[in-house]
């Protein structure tokens, strides 16, 4: 009995880990899935980091602290799921009975674990032999498992950056735009020339294509929302609101025309931007999620 529990308890560790590895990094679409390693990572890290930086009155310092977090996140889920897949393989050789063999006497569950991180990043030290059919092919397959897993992992921290790239281009670009911090006010200032809304139409159809690609990119990585912008008075999530809020103003009717088309184009932009967020959580949460200029809610 105990050793089929052990075995329950050791897939589901590799499952669980693997396929949150799938989700998060492969998988190019939403997972609506609440019970997952990644989601439990950031509810459990997020919030305490926040609460910290809550208290860092200097703001500049208080950007530098929160800076820090999407990237270290993502470094430590990469470890948290390297633990579970090595946990996992550890139970499942433990599982299998006394398969290995160790120079200074028999093997307990320490032991188990080491041969288990050795094998899953492909150390190959010797100093532990598996001498059973049922052990070297659980070595083989964590081994495989190891290499493939940080050859995606590789492969994955690129894209993460290539998005946060492309996203903060057009925040840089907003600054000449729309003013920095942005606003709908100054954009009409900047791109309105004497009633000719042309600039401004054509404006809000780039918009509306960065939009987007922003929901797209953020929904298909969800990390990418806690990596933060890199200069003052410059956000992705301000970013999102300025075209959008043109529609709020007051404009005479009409029918056709580049007011019309004017009309049209802020409706879509700020259609794009409420489903990529529209804005900060509910009150009720601001204090616990919302802290700083883009912080995810």
């Amino acid at each position: 009995m105990q050793t089929f529990l052990a075995l329950v308890v050791g897939l589901v560790l590799v499952s669980a880990g693997l396929w949150d590895a799938f989700e998060t990094v492969v998988l190019p679409r939403r997972v609506s899935r609440r019970v997952r390693i990644a989601t439990l990572f950031y509810q459990l890290t997020w919030r305490p980091y926040a609460a910290v930086a809550s208290h860092v009155r200097d703001e500049t310092r208080r950007e530098n602290y929160l800076s820090f977090y999407g990237p270290l996140s993502l470094i430590l889920l990469v470890g948290v799921w390297a633990v579970v897949l090595v946990l996992g393989f550890a139970v499942l050789q433990w599982a299998a009975g006394p398969g290995l063999s160790v120079p200074d006497g028999q093997a307990d569950f320490g032991i188990e674990v080491y041969f288990s991180g050795t094998s899953f990043f492909t150390l190959g030290l010797g100093d532990v032999i598996p001498h059973t059919g049922l052990t070297r092919a659980l070595t083989v397959v964590e081994a495989g498992t190891g290499f493939g897993f940080l050859a995606l992992v590789i492969g994955y921290l690129p894209i993460v950056y290539q998005m946060f790239a492309r996203r903060e281009t057009n925040v840089s670009l907003l600054d000449q735009r729309a003013g920095s911090p942005p606003s709908a006010a100054e954009l009409l200032r900047r791109n309105v020339d004497q009633g000719d809304v042309t600039t401004l139409i054509q404006l809000l159809r780039d918009w509306e294509v960065w939009v987007a690609d922003l929901l797209e990119s953020h929904l298909s990585y969800p990390t990418l929302a806690y990596f933060r912008s890199q200069h003052e008075n410059q956000s992705w999530g301000r970013a999102r609101h300025p075209p959008g809020r043109l529609h709020l103003r007051r404009w005479p009717p009409c029918r056709r025309g580049p007011d019309q088309r004017f009309r049209r184009e802020a409706a879509r932009a700020s259609h794009r931007a409420t489903r990529s967020g529209g804005g900060p959580p509910p009150a009720r949460d601001r204090h616990r999620t919302w802290i700083g200029r883009d912080s995810p809610g």
